[in-house]
């Protein structure tokens, strides 16, 4: 598992975050929202990326820690 913050332009309302891998949703008075929490995997990553293609959104930045320790 990796942790990601995932930036996008425009705010999201909370609704999005089942669809999108049960991400965080964080808006920003920038006008930017920032998904974050813990992707079991890149498929899963490239779930909620074709996701947020799939609702007209801006990608503004990926970042992703190191690999999450196994509990």
């Amino acid at each position: 598992m990796s942790t990601y913050a995932i930036r996008i332009a425009g705010h999201l309302d909370d609704h999005w975050s089942g669809r999108l891998g049960g991400l965080a949703i964080t808006r920003h008075a920038d006008g930017t929202t920032v998904l974050t929490g813990c992707l079991s995997d890149q498929a899963q990553l490239y779930g909620v990326l074709s996701g947020l293609r799939d609702i007209g959104v801006t990608l503004i930045s990926l970042e992703v820690d190191d690999e999450v320790p196994a509990d």
